[in-house]
């Protein structure tokens, strides 16, 4: 996962486990938690860190490209109407269908026409949600795709890999090829959304966030950060639980020192206020609306089913150490995720989570335990 197992101290200096202070929540002091950013064109240190700065706590202590695949490429698993069960997803066909479309993109669109596929896919000109397809390009593949390519040559940067932009932009490209290919499955057919998904949004937004102009405003002005799940598997089951890429922007409201209007946003949008203390801790509430079902508008063409929903989240400086959601109608009623620094025993501080069924009758939970960088998933059971 992003840290590796801190090596043990010897048997004089490392209290026993029937010594070990009880688990409790912790709260470390600001001061020690802050990495400062330096400015544009600072020569010495490290580069400008607009999304990632190795915060060893909460949501930015899990950045790691394998979780963002995971987490990217099989969001679409959390749709009540497909099967999370890593079975059942059809890669031969999905791959098989979207390469498909890639190589042939004239014939895709004309089969319903240039116009409708610009006002579905491309321009924001249609509120309503069978025709709307270009909002999830606009906030998920333009900007989030982009501020995750940023995040993530970052995180490469960091751990000292050479060409970090390189790097960055390949795992961009994994996490959204596999995103198109468990969203097309089975289905076997001409279909535009990866072809305004990978052929126009994928790389405006690593164009756009090529720029550092835009990474400082997304940063500094409108406080965006990755606040992804914690994607588990159930060996048992052979499901993936708790997956899913999530952001939030923080955006002050003028005349206060301590509001501001919150969005949350991923297959679902939230809006609400954010309170922030003086040490950096924040508490947001927002509600809003989540996707609950993929559906077919025509047959080369999807939009979702949303639900209300309802959120409660901590963070202390963007890093996400809390998170509360309720959504009635989802195949997750109520999910719970406590992320690593928020409870703590000795040196062990995992992160957890917890997820009601919509019906009451049935309970998942799961712990991420960090134990290596190359296993960026929890274990679920339950169910």
């Amino acid at each position: 996962m992003a840290l590796a197992l801190p090596a043990l101290a010897s048997a004089d200096t490392e209290p026993s486990l029937a010594q070990a202070p009880p688990l409790a929540v912790t709260m470390p002091a600001a001061d020690s938690l802050r990495f400062p950013l330096l400015p544009v064109g600072s020569e010495a240190g490290p580069p400008t860190r607009w999304f990632y700065a190795g915060r060893p706590y909460g949501s930015e202590s899990l950045t790691h490209p394998l979780r963002m695949i995971l987490n990217g490429g099989l969001g679409i698993l959390q749709f009540d109407n497909r099967d999370n069960h890593l079975n059942s997803i059809d890669f031969h066909d999905g791959w098989r269908n979207v390469r498909s479309n890639l190589a042939n993109p004239v014939r895709a669109i004309e089969v319903e026409g240039w116009w409708a596929f610009f006002q579905r896919e491309v321009i924001p000109i249609s509120f309503n949600t069978d025709n709307a397809q270009y909002w999830p390009n606009y906030t998920l593949h333009l900007i989030g795709g982009g501020m995750s390519y940023t995040m993530m040559s970052e995180w490469y940067a960091y751990h000292g890999y050479e060409r970090p932009h390189l790097w960055g932009g390949l795992t961009i490209a994994a996490y959204h090829l596999l995103n198109e290919v468990v969203e097309n499955d089975d289905y076997v057919g001409p279909t535009t959304d990866p072809i305004a998904d990978l052929y126009l949004f994928d790389p405006a937004g690593m164009i756009l966030f090529s720029h550092e102009g835009v990474n400082e405003f997304f940063s500094r002005k409108l406080h965006l950060v990755d606040w992804s799940y914690q994607p588990a598997v159930n060996i048992a089951r052979g499901t993936i639980e708790n997956q899913g890429q999530n952001f939030s922007i923080k955006v002050p409201v003028p005349r206060t020192k301590r509001l501001s209007l919150f969005y949350y946003f991923g297959t679902h949008g939230e809006g609400g206020l954010t309170y922030t203390k003086p040490n950096g801790s924040a508490f947001s509430v927002a509600g809003g609306f989540r996707a609950k079902e993929l559906v077919n508008v025509t047959d080369q063409t999807k939009s979702v089913e949303l639900v209300p929903s309802f959120g409660l989240f901590y963070d202390r400086e963007g890093s996400l150490l809390f998170s509360a959601l309720w959504s009635h109608k989802s195949r997750y009623k109520g999910r719970v995720n406590v992320y690593p620094g928020l409870l703590r025993r000795g040196r062990f501080s995992p992160g957890l989570f917890a997820a009601l069924g919509r019906d009451n009758d049935d309970v998942v939970v799961g712990v991420d335990l960090r134990l290596a960088d190359f296993i960026p998933v929890g274990v679920a059971f339950g169910r």
